[in-house]
């Protein structure tokens, strides 16, 4: 990200730049606090166990993104932020910020669904976490455990809501369906969180994962099983990106037809790929990669930025009641976030245009534009 005229261990904000609640039934911010980067898949134990995460959390509350997604999968992700938040309780109590973290997922190809692991991992959470109470808890990644549903694993999965949702579940007639054993996990594991949530420990239930489709027809599956309620929040990433922009052709379906209360999208950088150096471990192949090069050049204040910047305007942070939960390692990088929206709000949209459209052209012409990658 470009640098802004700051120290780079500053967490104090900008004035004036504080960032706005959405009107969503969640009350959160436009940008949630992405506690990943507290993981080994980002930064080394030295920088985890260093001053920085703890100046990243503090200048982010000050800001006003006062809410924090994590996960058990993240390695130390909620040991470290719940040390950060114990070490701000003075000048940020509980009651001040939102937790939002997730179970069933605890290794590369480590899941497990059944109930009482879910009530232990839940229970990890909190001590880790260093609170009695979480605002949001969500299976992790569904579509390892959901009965296999999708008649291709890449391209793009829009056509699932035209003439071929028969193939993808999402026909009229499935959608109270169990498909397989992987579904009945799902559900399974579902309804152990919705314990949780009448003995108050959590308060909202839901569930992540990367296919649009698997999410949008385990939604259905859940509120059309009794007893009959919705998915409180659903969260999906990377399909809200320079790269993929195909949740918005998603979310009316995940808002009306399974009526979920609150949808967030994640990783505007689509975990790193959006950057001069995509992470090694990225599943993005050589071809869309080759494309992101290309890109690089494009912006003057580079792809990061100007990926941020697309991911910030289709999100509730310009519009809307979506927010965008965004990696943050560094103070400098919650800055910077911060200006962007800032610019955003100010109304700085037409080169920014120029350039998005110039992206999205090379990732066109590729043939990688709103592509998603396969999952499993």
């Amino acid at each position: 990200m470009s640098s802004i005229a700051i120290r780079e261990a500053d967490d104090t904000p900008v004035e004036g730049h504080a960032l706005k609640r959405l009107d969503g039934p969640l009350q959160l911010p436009a940008i949630v606090f992405g506690a990943g980067a507290f993981s080994n898949q980002y930064n080394t134990n030295d920088h985890l166990s260093s001053s920085t995460p703890l100046e990243t959390v503090r200048l982010a509350l000050r800001y006003g993104i006062c809410a924090f997604d994590t996960s058990v999968y993240y390695g130390p992700s909620e040991i470290v932020l719940g040390n950060a938040l114990q070490a701000v309780k003075d000048e940020f109590p509980r009651s001040s910020y939102q937790l939002m973290t997730k179970c069933g997922r605890y290794g590369p190809a480590n899941f497990d669904y059944s109930p009482p692991t879910i009530r232990e991992s839940v229970k990890r959470s909190l001590t880790r976490l260093q609170t009695d109470y979480l605002d949001t808890v969500y299976l992790h990644d569904v579509e390892f455990v959901a009965t296999p549903v999708i008649p291709k694993a890449t391209g793009n999965h829009t056509t699932a809501l035209t003439e071929d949702k028969e193939g993808y579940g999402l026909g009229d007639n499935h959608e109270g369906i169990v498909k397989g054993d992987g579904d009945q996990k799902i559900l399974d594991a579902y309804a152990e969180l919705r314990k949780l949530q009448e003995e108050g420990v959590v308060k909202n239930i839901g569930i992540t994962g990367y296919p649009l489709p698997t999410l949008l027809r385990l939604a259905l599956l859940i509120l059309h099983t009794p007893p009959y309620k919705p998915v409180d929040v659903i969260l999906s990433y990377s399909h809200i990106s320079l790269q993929n922009a195909t949740f918005s052709n998603f979310a009316p379906q995940f808002l009306q037809r399974a009526q979920v209360r609150q949808l967030l999208a994640a990783s505007p950088l689509s975990m790193g790929l959006l950057t001069p150096a995509p992470p090694p471990w990225h599943p993005a192949p050589p071809e869309l990669q080759a494309a992101v090069v290309e890109i690089n050049s494009l912006w003057p204040e580079g792809l990061p930025n100007l990926a941020l910047g697309y991911s910030i305007k289709s999100t509730g942070a310009a519009n809307g009641n979506i927010p965008l939960v965004v990696g943050f390692s560094h103070p400098r990088e919650v800055h910077e976030c911060v200006r962007v929206w800032r610019e955003l709000q100010d109304g700085h949209l037409e080169e920014r245009g120029k350039g998005e459209a110039e992206a999205r052209e090379v990732f066109r012409k590729s043939g990688f534009l709103d592509w998603s990658w396969a999952s499993p």
